[in-house]
């Protein structure tokens, strides 16, 4: 049975785990590929999407030790969104500071903004944990990262083994192989 240490220990793993992949690609990536905006991808960049995933983790380890989460309080077009070796030093930056977040801080409650409705101008609140939005943080940039894949496929890019795919798939691959 594992423990409640043991439980957020993992979840502050998939962040580091989540974060190495976005290094690993960074490490492999030209900053021009980084930075071309693909007119077939709605004019986005590989920059623009990694920018918003680290957004994420940024406002979510500011919001862990002190305060509530506002994941309407992102910048676009920031120099991490337009220059690899900033988007490089970032990641490392929010690795190292995932690596030293207590795990006890994982129970703290939190009121998280974030923007849900068209039909509204206000943001909307729900009460969470920082646990649950590591959860969410990285499943948020899964799918991002997909869609990074995606966008350095049409560029030619080699991604780095199992970018862009949910851990849960992995294992049920892994599975599907070992049963057949």
């Amino acid at each position: 049975m594992k423990t409640i240490s043991s439980e957020a220990d993992e979840l502050i793993q998939s962040v580091l785990e989540t974060l190495g992949q976005g290094e690993a690609l960074l490490a492999q990536m030209s900053d021009e590929t980084y930075t071309r905006k693909l007119p077939v991808a709605f004019n986005a960049s590989v920059g623009g999407h990694y920018r918003h995933c680290l957004d994420h983790f940024r406002s979510l380890l500011d919001a862990a030790a002190a305060g509530d989460l506002n994941y309407d309080h992102r910048e676009r077009g920031t120099l991490i969104e337009n220059d690899r070796f900033a988007a490089l030093n970032a990641t490392r930056e929010l690795l190292r500071g995932y690596e030293e977040l207590d795990a006890r801080l994982l129970a703290r409650p939190l009121a998280v903004t974030c923007k849900t409705s068209y039909a509204t101008s206000g943001s909307q609140i729900s009460p969470s944990t920082v646990g649950r939005e590591i959860m969410y943080a990285v499943a948020h940039a899964v799918h991002h990262y997909a869609l990074i894949g995606i966008m350095g496929g049409l560029m030619g890019v080699v991604l780095p083994p199992g970018f862009g795919v949910a851990p849960s798939t992995i294992k049920h691959n892994a599975e599907m192989e070992r049963a057949a």
